[in-house]
């Protein structure tokens, strides 16, 4: 009898939103460049650099091509000993015609209660849709997590794009994803096993991260 190909090993994922810039709870910069990160910013990058420094192993670690991500993975791979890669499945959501747009002129718009409670519905005037940003960014990780079987691997990107792999390895609707908070430069793990993804944590913005580990 043919002997089976055993699943391959679990990976876990650590995914790292940027850390504050000064634009942060105010618009949506959503691709465009020349954002860089707040001096608190900087500051969360280095603190998420320690936290992540205290695992045993860490295999690679990825980021959007965006100035605010590398930046955020720069402390991060330089205390990891390993050179940050650029992925750009990892980049933040295309808000087409409403890049740059103010957050309080969106709350006005009626189109932003579709965004908050139907986001499956809503597409950005000339820009994606959330569930063609949640297809995107977890094709991205599950790639990744196939490159390193068994391993560890950082992955920093936005908090949209975060909302959306963590809501796909929950098992919740993208409808329900804005329920999701993602803070600047905290961690959410999950482990990609031949079963399915396990999450191990959410939102993390503080405390040891060296117990992470499906139980």
């Amino acid at each position: 009898m043919a002997r089976k190909t055993p699943p391959a090993k679990p990976t876990t994922v650590l995914l790292v939103r940027h850390g504050q810039t000064p634009t942060t709870g105010q618009s949506l910069p959503g691709r465009a460049p020349g954002l860089h990160l707040a001096d608190a910013g900087v500051r969360q990058a280095e603190r998420a650099a320690e936290r992540l420094a205290e695992l045993n192993k860490v295999d690679a670690v990825y980021c959007s091509p965006l100035e605010r991500t590398r930046e955020t993975a720069k402390p991060i791979g330089k205390a990891l000993g390993l050179t940050p890669k650029v992925r750009k499945g990892l980049l933040e959501c295309d808000f087409g015609e409403w890049t740059g747009a103010q957050l309080k002129d969106l709350f006005k718009l009626p189109e932003w209660k579709t965004v908050q409670q139907a986001p499956s519905q809503f597409r950005f005037p000339g820009g994606e849709s959330f569930t063609e940003m949640q297809v995107r960014i977890v094709t991205a990780i599950e790639q990744l997590a196939a490159e390193h079987p068994g391993g560890t691997i950082v992955c920093v990107s936005h908090a949209d794009p975060i909302k959306a792999a963590m809501a796909h390895a929950l098992g919740t609707h993208i409808d329900l994803f804005q329920r999701i908070v993602i803070s600047t430069c905290s961690i959410s793990a999950v482990s990609y096993t031949s079963g399915g993804p396990i999450v191990l944590a959410v939102n993390s913005t503080g405390g040891s991260l060296k117990d992470l580990a499906p139980s």
